[in-house]
């Protein structure tokens, strides 16, 4: 593997490594804390998975992260699952990602963007103002540490306003995007019971507005421990009866009081795929994602005052919360709520050169889509501000890495591709940006600092140059406190623990080269990942088998070796029912409707049945495997399916497929 692209596409300059936050905080730990001076970031890596600990508290100390009450050590008991992380601490997350209020009161710390992609400003001091009023409203309603507050917003400012409001006050942010329907909303929140839904009445995306007042009706009747509603009126209608109106509890002049939480207070909930049934609710803590994301986006991202950070995103996606934490590190940050291809293509880079982005960020499958539609960003748009162009969502394809590259350096710009990878169950990368290190086509560059990754086989022996299963050996802050509603901790433990006790396992199959980089091969598992936005199996067989001509359904979304992502929905009928036009129509109006829109299948495929499990669950990875060409005996376990002749039909589409 390591042989494949012996040289770089991309070399940092001697100037850029210089200048770069991680060198200066290399320099800076070999100083106070013994970290290696010489030997690059492969020598700081090695020590700080090493000298866990140590680099932790590192990372607070650099960052000046500030505890209300001390800490009694880094790391009390480091068993995974359940490692505690700086015991006896306290600290507020939103009062360090309002900082830069200080010293730049009148500097945008938020740029929102809508479809006519001009860029409007809200300054530190405002966002600070705003949620200072916000917090006292909510601790008026009775919001108190641990309560749940929810959103189901867009990407723009109330979002950002709210939860940092939440967190202020020591209350637990959920949020999903308006472009999810009522059930897959309700699936989420109903199993975290908020005292507090904001909502907006409808959103615009692609040159349309999309009415939400009869799903946000549906969800004030559903979700039975709500105290208050907060109306955001985004199209411009009058607030619902018994609604508060979001414009009067951000009235106030009042400066922002910051509760001080124990470091493993929640800070947010996000949500898995529910592949399995419903979404797995994943707790991450306050002090875990405020010094995860300081590291990630202050050393790996370098990110600082001077930067703008834009990633397309929506609030139903971990890289938000990402996005959002751009402010731990002064950066202003770039709110995008839109299409990602309106009114063309070009759309992104347009925001990008409208913003002055200094770190872009979009998903591998843009990149694709731009290179196909012959869009030329750094020939039609001015990106001289751009540094990095970062892809996350799926690999980023050897020739997306060749067309960036080609296309920037047309114009003679130096351009540094992250492709990263991580996941929303530790809301930050696994591996990915370093800005010290060569960039070579097809690869991520290096496992992040504190991470100690690997590939392993299925005895638990790590590999070189061989592809294997994502572990992940030593805690991270960031990994889940635990999951809602999972009061014995079951539930996370087979989600990442099952598999190899006492080491995270995340479900991607990864190969680590022998120079330190890191390929990514897709999931091993069977989660649905369309445009960023993941969804699981779970939620697409609830909508579509409601109708009455399927008696089951299967999902499966592929990656292709071009970059493209195939997502068929096999149908079984039920008996005298025809796949015509008319029910291949209802099944995508009812995806459309009831769940995403971004999740309507690429094809709709008549199958003689759906194979199982002995314990009758539906098998969906070894059906993908097939469908990726890979042979039967190597793809199923087949003592484990209960009618072994129905994986003929999915052999033979493969077949044809190829």
């Amino acid at each position: 593997m390591s042989t494949v692209n012996p040289q770089p596409l991309w070399q940092p300059s001697r100037e850029q490594i210089a200048q770069a936050r991680i060198t200066t905080f290399q320099t800076w730990a070999a100083e106070h804390h013994g970290a290696p001076a010489e030997g690059g970031y492969a020598a700081l890596h090695r020590w700080s998975v090493d000298e866990l600990d140590t680099f932790w508290k590192a990372v607070t100390e650099w960052f000046d992260v500030h505890f209300s009450t001390p800490y009694a050590r880094v790391l009390g008991d480091r068993t995974m699952p359940g490692a505690q992380w700086f015991p006896g601490a306290t600290l507020n997350y939103a009062e360090h990602a309002l900082r830069a209020a200080a010293s730049r009161a009148d500097e945008a710390a938020l740029l929102y963007v809508d479809e006519t992609h001009d860029p409007r400003p809200v300054t530190w001091a405002e966002l600070r103002r705003q949620v200072g009023s916000l917090a006292a409203e909510l601790r008026s309603l009775g919001v108190r540490p641990g309560d749940r507050v929810s959103g189901y917003l867009p990407n723009i400012p109330q979002a950002v306003v709210a939860l940092l409001a939440t967190a202020a006050v020591g209350g637990v942010w959920t949020s999903c995007a308006p472009d999810f329907g009522a059930r897959s909303v309700l699936d989420r929140f109903q199993q975290v019971e908020p005292v507090v839904l904001f909502t907006v009445d409808g959103y615009r995306y692609g040159g349309k507005e999309h009415d939400r007042r009869d799903v946000v009706a549906e969800l004030r009747r559903e979700l039975p421990t709500l105290r208050a509603v907060v109306h955001i009126p985004l199209l411009g209608t009058e607030a619902p009866d018994g609604a508060l109106d979001w414009s009067a509890l951000t009235a106030a002049d009042t400066e922002p009081v910051f509760e001080p939480v124990p470091f493993d207070h929640p800070l947010w909930v996000l949500y898995s795929s529910g592949t399995t049934g419903l979404p797995k609710a994943i707790v991450q803590s306050q002090g875990g994602i405020l010094v995860e994301h300081l590291k990630q986006l202050g050393l790996h991202c370098d990110l600082g005052p001077e930067d703008r950070f834009f990633w397309y995103t929506s609030t139903g996606w971990m890289m938000w919360n990402f996005l959002v934490s751009g402010l731990l590190t002064g950066t202003t940050i770039v709110l995008y709520d839109g299409s990602p291809g309106h009114p063309d293509t070009g759309a992104q880079w347009r925001i990008a050169e409208r913003t002055g982005a200094t770190l872009y960020g979009t998903s591998a499958a843009y990149v694709m889509a731009c290179r196909k539609a012959g869009v030329h960003p750094s020939r039609d748009f001015d990106l001289s501000a751009v540094k990095c162009v970062a892809t996350t969502g799926s690999p980023l394809p050897p020739d997306g890495f060749r067309w960036l590259h080609d296309e920037f350096a047309e114009n003679g710009a130096d351009l540094w591709i992250a492709s990263v990878s991580g996941g929303t169950d530790v809301c930050s990368c696994f591996a990915g940006a370093v800005p010290t290190l060569p960039v070579h086509i097809g690869e991520l560059q290096a496992p992040g600092l504190g991470t100690d990754l690997q590939s392993w086989d299925p005895s638990g022996k790590p590999l070189t140059d061989e592809v294997g299963e994502l572990v992940v050996t030593n805690p991270m802050p960031s990994m889940p406190i635990h999951f809602w509603n999972d009061p014995d901790g079951t539930r996370y433990h087979d989600s990442y623990f099952d598999t190899y006790p006492g080491v995270w396992r995340h479900g991607d199959w990864i190969t680590i080269t022998s120079r330190g980089s890191v390929v990514i091969h897709g999931r091993s598992d069977s989660t649905l990942n369309r445009q960023g936005v993941r969804m699981g199996s779970a939620d697409i067989y609830e909508a579509v088998e409601r109708l009455p001509e399927i008696r089951e359904s299967l999902v499966i979304g592929v990656e292709q070796p071009d970059g493209g992502y195939w997502m068929p929905l096999f149908v079984h009928l039920a008996p005298g029912s025809a796949l015509d036009e008319d029910l291949r129509g209802r099944i995508k109006q009812t995806i459309r409707e009831h769940l995403s829109p971004r999740h309507v299948p690429d094809e709709i495929i008549e199958v003689p049945g759906v194979p199982h499990t002995l314990t009758g669950k539906r098998i969906e990875v070894p059906v993908k495997r097939l469908l990726q060409g890979a042979p039967l005996e190597k793809a199923v376990n087949p003592g484990s399916i209960d009618n072994l002749d129905l994986l003929a039909f999915y052999e033979e589409l493969a077949r044809k497929r190829a």
